[in-house]
């Protein structure tokens, strides 16, 4: 089970794949882990170095012990944790996938770090996501009633109601990995997208873009994933039918797909990055 010291935080990550081939990170959205990504691996560790690691206050990797009024974190802390995982296993490059909090800290990775950045996977996600109403609201009921208290309302948002109707075994396991998230964790990073707004800084970003969204996500809904397209130069819009916000999971088939067909253009090649 691989863990390392980056940052002044123990990660929790997963490295596999060839020896040499180009690095493919995936990061976890709010109240998940690295597990997000299962269904992806299998597709795309024959041709990338697979890495996915679980995001600061989520999984197994440390949750920083602060007093309740303090818990905070910020978007420019979460994206130097992946500068500093990658720092710390020696990765110089890599192409960036993330989702919903995983793609906003992407947006900022590749803001921060143009050079390190071969090409963006932004799903399910958006520039600014929701309002600080929301979080804020969201964030006093964590801390007063804990996340059972969300689970239902989390979980009708992250897959559409017939794939929770099919009874499958991913929704009651994802239902798992949001009440076995740390409460702190799972605020700390609330405060975060609270203060997350990168409307007035996508256009910066340099590396060639993918843009995916569920065709029923309504967490980050289409008209965000659309505006974040029509932001970054050049970048391409996906959506992938029947399914919410966890679209990896909800239709990993499509997803696959979609980044397999999107990875071609860039995978291992000097054109990553658009001049």
């Amino acid at each position: 089970m691989p863990f390392i010291h980056a940052g002044g935080l123990v990660v929790h990550f997963e490295l596999t794949g060839p020896s040499g081939a180009p690095v493919l990170l995936f990061a976890n959205s709010l109240g998940t882990n690295f597990h997000l990504w299962d269904h992806q691996v299998a597709t795309f560790a024959p041709k990338f170095r697979v890495l996915r690691y679980d995001m600061r206050g989520h999984g197994l990797t440390d949750c920083p012990a602060l007093p309740a009024e303090e818990i905070a974190y910020t978007l420019d802390q979460l994206a130097d944790d992946v500068s500093d995982l990658l720092d710390a296993l020696g990765i110089d490059q890599v192409h960036f996938c993330g989702l919903s909090i995983g793609g906003i800290v992407g947006q900022a990775f590749a803001i921060r770090s143009p050079n390190r950045t071969l090409s963006l996977m932004l799903c399910d996600t958006a520039a600014r996501i929701a309002t600080r109403e929301i979080w804020e609201d969201r964030i006093a009921t964590v801390r007063t009633s804990g996340l059972a208290s969300i689970a239902d309302g989390v979980l009708a948002r992250w897959f559409t109601n017939g794939f929770i109707a099919k009874g499958s075994s991913d929704a009651g396991g994802f239902r798992n990995m949001l009440l076995r998230t740390p409460a702190d964790g799972y605020v700390g990073c609330c405060c975060a997208l609270r203060d997350a707004d990168l409307r007035a800084q996508i256009g910066k970003i340099t590396a060639r873009t993918l843009v995916v969204v569920g065709a029923e996500d309504m967490a980050t809904p289409l008209p965000g994933a659309r505006e974040l397209a029509e932001g970054i130069r050049g970048a391409q819009l996906v959506v992938i039918p029947e399914a919410a916000h966890i679209s990896p999971v909800e239709q990993p088939d499509a997803f696959n797909d979609a980044l397999d067909r999107f990875l071609e253009f860039t995978a291992g090649s000097a054109h990553g990055r658009r001049s």
